[in-house]
């Protein structure tokens, strides 16, 4: 049986999109290849025609996780109140409950970095979103406190037991950002 032309290509695109789910959503360790691979109906053997080893699927599955949530960041900083939205977006209780869809960032990034497996394209995320506070808030410094403020929150709320402590850290932190926004702009008027 013949394959049409693009469907190899297509099949790395599933593979990949896959891998960028349950790597968010499980992590990088905890997802076997062979897992991954049975999900979408294919063999473990096939994976070695796509990729030379598990390291360049996450890598791959890290860029497109990072298209994914900078499309959604450039939606939220088209809004006329872009960190107003951007906060209630990402410390939300959806963004919360699935990490398959959202920011790798505290996923992702956390695991590379506990391997010691430093990614640039984390840099790439990160510098992406960087810009995008920056230029609501005018200070790099402040930018990253903020994010800094973001991941490290929604890492803490996605682990604890208690719902109600969950929620605590989730709106503690985002009032604190909002009141630096607010802060911010009287400071300019």
């Amino acid at each position: 049986m013949r394959y049409p032309e693009d469907h190899k290509a297509e099949t790395h695109k599933r593979i990949v999109a896959e891998a960028s789910r349950r790597f968010r959503a499980d992590g990088i360790d905890a997802t076997g290849l062979q897992p991954l691979m049975k999900a979408l109906g294919l063999t473990h053997g096939g994976f070695y025609a796509h990729f030379k080893s598990k390291d360049a699927l996450v890598e791959e599955a890290l860029q497109a996780a990072a298209n994914d949530a900078n499309a959604q960041w450039v939606k939220a900083f088209a809004k006329e109140q872009p960190l107003t939205t951007f906060f209630e977006r990402y410390l939300s209780a959806q963004h919360r409950a699935h990490p398959e869809q959202g920011c790798p960032l505290p996923t992702m990034a956390a695991e590379l970095g506990q391997r010691g497996n430093a990614s640039p394209i984390t840099d790439s995320v990160l510098n992406n979103l960087l810009a995008l506070v920056e230029k609501e808030v005018g200070s790099s410094e402040q930018a990253l406190t903020m994010l800094s403020t973001l991941v490290g929150a929604l890492t803490l709320a996605r682990s604890v037991a208690s719902e109600e402590l969950s929620d605590r850290i989730l709106d503690s932190a985002r009032q604190t950002l909002l009141a630096q926004v607010e802060a911010a702009k009287a400071a300019k008027a």
